[in-house]
């Protein structure tokens, strides 16, 4: 990394270790909001390489190793499975000298976690984050230590945007990224990078048919703060399991059109109870088991609702426990919109948003 672009990325910590959003002034070029397709060939990806590669550490712990980075002076992120339930890891930073680490926060939610370390080396500033998703046919790199091989560098593109990929406590995790860089075990943990020198994900999961997934800058930057300050994160949960409104559904349940999410079940307590009322039985259609009656939600807070992956978004980048959410819902041929008051999502396995 050259001195000038280390001294810009120092400037950016003292705002990283508040929020994560300050990020390192980066030329405009190939990371820049257009989708003008990136150089290869001329030494672009060893230059994103050599920059973040200081940053970059692996992560030990009784059960296995990962990958993390640093995001703020004292500070990595990691996945939530790469630490399990150990206090304590070992790092490992690029000078080879192995550094104690405490996790002072987990969210299994989101699989991410927070890690401070004694001593980051000054060489390990930290890795600002995309401003925005990139865009599809991004190219991107993935560094880290899969199969126990420190510092390698992977390169793909981004394959998709906006998946929903499972978390360790049986709920979804939105807003993901999916990209078809080689992502194999110990890679968990480690930044997906794009040819601007920014971090558009956290590297989740991956090792087959060139797809990986990696959870969002955006969501990233919500939830890690929150882990170093309080030690967790607290998830808006509404309590209500949707499915798409398919033409088929759309049909058997008399509806104009296909558009929207079916309320196919409200969790027993849940602020969504007495208020979304839910389907009640299932029928055959065009010789598919389809759902019956329910609510439709249309909109959140006047945000169209196309797809799972819309509502669990919204509710995960846009609000917090204790917010209201006005949603727009289709009953028995009516439209109306009825508020609610959104609670924190419970540890127990559920499909529920």
């Amino acid at each position: 990394m050259t001195p000038t672009r280390r001294r810009l990325l120092r400037g950016s910590a003292s705002a990283l270790i508040v929020g994560l959003a300050g990020c390192a002034a980066i030329p405009s070029g190939p990371d820049s909001t257009d989708d003008t397709p990136s150089p290869v060939g001329d030494g672009t990806y060893t230059s994103v390489y050599e920059d973040a590669i200081d940053s970059v550490v692996m992560i030990r712990t009784g059960q296995g190793q990962g990958t993390g980075f640093v995001v703020d002076d004292a500070h990595v992120v990691t996945n939530a499975h790469v630490v399990g339930r150990s206090t304590a890891v070992d790092v490992r930073f690029t000078d080879g000298r192995w550094r104690s680490g405490s996790v002072v926060g987990t969210d299994p939610h989101s699989d991410l976690a927070a890690v401070a370390v004694d001593t980051v080396p000054s060489a390990a500033t930290p890795l600002p984050f995309v401003d925005d998703q990139p865009s599809v046919g991004r190219e991107v790199v993935a560094i880290g230590n899969p199969f126990n091989l420190e510092g390698t560098v992977t390169t793909g593109i981004v394959s998709g945007t906006d998946r929903s990929i499972p978390a360790p406590t049986g709920y979804s995790i939105p807003d993901a990224i999916q990209t078809d860089a080689a992502v194999n075990p110990g890679n968990s943990g480690g930044p997906l990078m794009t040819l601007g020198g920014r971090v558009a994900a956290v590297i989740n999961s991956g090792g087959g048919d060139n797809i990986a997934f990696g959870i969002s800058a955006a969501l990233t930057e919500r939830v890690v703060p929150q882990l170093v300050e309080a030690g967790e994160y607290d998830h808006a949960y509404a309590g209500v399991s949707v499915t798409a409104a398919t033409p088929g559904i759309a049909a058997a349940n008399g509806l104009g059109d296909s558009r929207g999410l079916l309320v196919v079940e409200v969790a027993d307590g849940a602020p969504a109870e007495g208020i979304l009322e839910p389907s009640t039985r299932t029928r055959y259609y065009d010789g598919e088991r389809v759902p019956v009656g329910g609510d439709v939600l249309l909109a959140v807070d006047g945000t169209e609702l196309t797809t799972k992956e819309d509502l669990g978004s919204y509710l995960a980048l846009e609000t917090r426990p204790g917010d209201t959410v006005e949603l727009t819902i289709s009953r028995s041929g009516s439209e109306l919109t009825v508020p609610i008051e959104l609670g924190t999502r419970p540890l127990r396995r559920g499909p529920y948003r």
